[in-house]
């Protein structure tokens, strides 16, 4: 049987240090979300953000704008962010409206306040494995579960599925970062089955229901599942059949209660590392 590598109990333990860590500033640290229009899912992610910097002991300020906001009003409130001293990190809601390309946008986030760390700048520094001011909250969350529960990574063959900028393309990076031989597969990848028997670790990141099943496994495997689906009935399902599964692995994480309460968790701390770089604070 599995064990569950529990991410809500993870996140709770950095979001607690964070709270003591908040407490000795002389001043809160500063988290913006930009929020364009009314996706009812992205409605949920920001709600919950804001519940949680509250709990900390953050500043939460939402900047939630109309369906129709043109690109210069969007580029505009961006830049009022920038400029503000009193707003240390900066985060844009995605998905955009769909009039609006988050490439123009993206970079034009002041990298020592892209709490994301999606600007090209940040993604540069994590290619060439050169501090970024800030690491993608998913990838990082991931790697972060990984440790806490002792997994080794290096020499491990890592076995991505997903190549998008969010979680994909950064956590193969930090994988190769920690010396993982990274295999990266997506939809355009043939004889999927052959190559995620061969991996140490399976990393799920495609967003389609229970795709993985136990014939598709290594025995032993460490599965991550990053992908989250509203079934029929309501359930929230990954990308694994975990049932399906579970006596198969070494070490798996729910859905919910696995990547996605330590995306927030790094949000979280992301801020406050965004917070003490600006403060100049070792």
């Amino acid at each position: 049987m599995a064990i569950i590598l529990d991410g809500k109990q993870t996140a709770k333990k950095i979001t607690d240090e964070l709270k003591l860590k908040v407490q000795n500033l002389d001043k809160k640290p500063s988290l913006a979300v930009i929020m364009a229009g009314n996706n009812p899912a992205s409605e949920v992610y920001v709600k919950n953000k804001e519940k949680k910097a509250l709990e900390i002991g953050f500043n939460s300020i939402i900047k939630k704008t109309d369906e129709n906001i043109t690109k210069e009003e969007l580029l505009k409130i961006i830049k009022e962010l920038n400029e503000d001293d009193n707003i240390n990190a900066i985060l844009l809601q995605l998905p955009l409206p769909k009039h609006l390309n988050e490439k123009d946008f993206l970079d034009k986030i002041d990298p020592k306040k892209d709490v994301d760390g999606f600007c090209s700048y940040n993604l540069g520094k994590l290619l060439k494995n050169d501090s970024p001011y800030a690491i993608p909250c998913t990838p990082k969350g991931i790697i972060r579960l990984l440790d806490e529960y002792n997994i080794d990574i290096e020499s491990k063959i890592a076995l991505v599925i997903g190549r998008s900028n969010i979680v994909g393309k950064p956590v193969s990076i930090l994988l190769l970062n920690r010396n993982s031989t990274v295999i990266m597969t997506h939809t355009k990848t043939k004889n999927l089955e052959n190559l995620t028997k061969t991996a140490d670790i399976l990393i799920c990141a495609a967003g389609k229901k229970e795709m993985i099943k136990k014939e598709m496994i290594k025995e032993n495997a460490v599965i991550i599942d990053v992908g989250i689906t509203r079934d029929n009935d309501g359930k929230l399902k990954g990308d694994v059949d975990f049932n399906d599964v579970k006596e198969k692995t070494s070490y798996i994480t729910p859905v919910p209660g696995g990547i996605g309460p330590m995306t927030i968790a790094m949000l979280m701390e992301n801020t406050y590392e965004l917070y003490k770089i600006q403060k100049g604070i070792k």
